[in-house]
């Protein structure tokens, strides 16, 4: 672990395990609406996960969730909103894999905050599962076959996710492991990535399971592996990473809510109560569930703020080993 890793990694446990530096009372909290910053614009699964949370929660907590879109900047903007908003509990931020475990560490020189010393975890939400995916164009149907094909035309295949994300560090992750050499070709975001498979214009690639699900049972592109533990029950033909013969290679895309990190004790557990019993509301709905995001609950913040120090250092060995720099 590096220092920068080190040094976070006790700030964060040290507050999970401690009381907040305000003594608001739970029985007070919340008196006034509740803001959500979403650090990306409306549309995406971020978003979605925000507004079909907001009416559950405005009930469950007995005032206004507002949700509130402030993209930009690889979602620092929102980060920076968030993290230096007054800790009381009224400002959240429903945070992601890339903005509160990437970003700390490929922006640490350009931002006013860090993601994981200056916000406190409240809970997981989700853990969406991604695909390697495979072009028409190319005639493989497995993984195996798939990284054979580029290898044997090495450094003539591309790929293709926004710089520094994690379908990028993901797909480093994999070529390094398979001793393949392929051009990385940046994108702003998953809905670029099925035209340009259908096109050929990218051979393999790492994408989400909710924005591609569609396309791999049509048969329009192909699904090589799937980043889950286990197999998808709607697809059950598709392999495992670890199946596939590469484990411990591949995210899940998980989004969570964030609150500044002196907020109170009490007030982020009662935050925690509330969001773990919407989202099993839902759960119960099967509405995350028809769109392919799978629920995924933290048990404590505590719990939550562990889980994003270990993948906060997962991928500072990925950014390290591959000397990605964002310019």
């Amino acid at each position: 672990m590096t220092k920068r890793i080190a040094w976070l990694a006790i700030a964060v446990l040290a507050w999970a395990g401690g009381a907040g530096a305000a003594q608001l009372s739970e029985q007070r909290y919340p008196n006034r609406p509740i803001r959500l910053v979403i650090p990306f614009a409306p549309g995406g699964a971020t978003d979605i996960i925000a507004r079909v949370l907001e009416p559950r929660l405005t009930r469950r907590l007995g005032q206004q969730i507002v949700v509130d879109n402030r993209s930009g900047a690889a979602g620092n903007i929102a980060v920076e909103i968030v993290a230096q908003a007054q800790p009381d509990g009224y400002t959240l931020l429903v945070g992601n894999i890339s903005t509160n475990s990437i970003n700390p560490i490929l922006f640490a020189k350009r931002m006013k905050v860090n993601a994981v010393r200056d916000l406190a975890g409240v809970t997981k939400l989700v853990a969406i599962p991604n695909f390697i995916l495979g072009s028409p164009k190319i005639p493989a149907t497995t993984l195996k076959e798939a990284l054979d094909y580029a290898r044997q035309r090495s450094g003539q295949l591309n790929y293709q996710a926004p710089l520094g994300s994690y379908s990028h560090l993901d797909m480093l992750a994999l070529t390094a492991a398979a001793g393949v050499k392929m051009v990385h070709l940046p994108s702003k975001g998953a809905g670029e990535t099925l035209p340009a498979l259908l096109r050929g214009d990218i051979h393999i690639t790492e994408s989400n399971v909710a924005s591609n699900i569609g396309a791999v049972r049509a048969g329009q592109v192909k699904a090589f592996a799937v980043t889950s533990e286990k197999r998808l029950a709607d697809l059950p033909n598709v392999p495992t990473m670890a199946e596939a013969g590469y484990p411990g290679i591949g995210s899940l895309n998980w989004n969570g809510i964030f609150a500044p990190v002196r907020t109170p004790k009490e007030v982020v557990a009662r935050l925690h109560a509330e969001i773990v019993a919407a989202m099993n509301e839902l759960e119960s709905e099967g509405l995350l569930a028809r769109r392919a995001i799978p629920i995924s609950l933290s048990a404590s913040p505590a719990g939550f703020s562990a889980y994003v120090v270990a993948e906060m250092k997962r991928w500072d060995k990925i950014i390290t080993d591959n000397n990605v720099k964002i310019d």
